[in-house]
């Protein structure tokens, strides 16, 4: 009797088995399209409007964003959890904007060797692109130039100008000083450079500051390759009567103090169609389309006379809603 009822029993064994794969495979197909997208920090204008340009993407890809980042700038461990899981926890695309450009490689290749297509903003890292990897950057040549020209202006051609911020850890911010540095050179021999190196750390980018303005009574314009460089020449600057300084400042967070009278200028990058963008390439590569190596974006420069336009004004939003709540009183 047991030998008689043993293949009926295999086949319904077996025919629950199939069912149970089948049932696995649809709740994996209906299961939402998540891009994880990871700025240096959040909280804050630069990284806040990459928010927004993805969520609007999104929309009509009809995906959905995972928003997390560190806490700080200079939180690279925290950054490095958040990539690896991305992996762990089965997201099916990667916006970074990284941190560090050596320790945030291996976190990378990890996404990429499980096929999960990863576009970089903002920063490159030494990764060459590819069929999975693409880069959309801030032409920071570009940005480099930019100030260089603001610098001469201020200076009328001669002079000191100090460059505080260079962070060998932001490739970013290396290729913009060494633009800089470059224009100068070559357009304005006349005009020296006082180099200092710089981190995200506000109190320590202060400190530099305040002993730049010090031993250079003279300074007449100082520009900061990051915001926290700016942010302390402007402060130290404020603490000198004796010093009257105007900063060019790179990567502003939200509104500018075009208030205080050593505020000259900002420099930014569109962070904004960065997220749009690199959503966009992420669901082109879901539906087989290429995946473009690199999309350069040029800088724009932020002035009191064009600060309250409504284009710069968007470009320093940090409503990342792709449609404003609407409040209804319906019942």
């Amino acid at each position: 009797m047991k030998n008689e009822k043993s293949p009926p029993f295999r086949l319904r064994y077996g025919f629950c088995i199939i069912v149970l794969a089948l049932f696995g495979l649809s709740c994996h197909s209906s299961s939402p399209f998540t891009i994880a997208v990871i700025p240096r920090t959040s909280g804050t204008g630069l990284w806040e409007p990459e928010h927004a340009g993805a969520e609007e993407a999104a929309v009509h890809a009809n995906t959905r964003i995972h928003w997390n980042a560190p806490t700080r700038e200079d939180d690279v461990e925290g950054q490095i959890a958040l990539v690896n899981q991305v992996v762990s926890r089965g997201y099916r695309g990667l916006v970074l904007a990284p941190d560090q450009r050596l320790a945030l490689i291996a976190p990378v290749r990890r996404a990429l060797a499980h096929g999960v297509p990863t576009v970089i903003v903002g920063s490159p890292l030494p990764v060459p692109a590819g069929e999975k990897l693409s880069y959309i950057l801030n032409d920071d040549e570009a940005a480099g130039r930019m100030a260089a020209q603001r610098v001469a202006e201020l200076l009328h051609g001669h002079g000191f100008v100090a460059v505080l911020g260079i962070n060998p850890d932001i490739s970013a911010v290396m290729v913009r000083a060494r633009s800089l540095e470059m224009f100068l050179g070559e357009s304005y021999p006349e005009i020296h450079l006082i180099k200092r190196t710089g981190s995200f750390n506000f109190l320590h980018e202060h400190q530099v500051a305040e002993e730049t303005v010090r031993e250079n009574p003279g300074i007449k314009v100082i520009v900061g390759m990051m915001w926290a460089s700016g942010r302390a020449a402007i402060s130290a600057i404020g603490e000198t009567p004796a010093c009257h300084a105007k900063v060019i400042a790179f990567d502003p967070d939200g509104s500018i103090p075009f208030d205080e009278p050593a505020m000259d200028s900002g420099i930014t990058q569109d962070t904004r169609a960065m997220g749009r963008l690199a959503v966009e390439l992420i669901d082109g590569d879901r539906h087989g389309k290429a995946m473009p190596p690199l999309i350069k974006l040029q800088p724009i420069a932020i002035t009191r006379q064009n600060v309250n336009t409504p284009e710069i004004r968007r470009l320093l939003s940090m409503e990342w809603r792709a449609t404003p709540w609407v409040w209804s009183t319906a019942r």
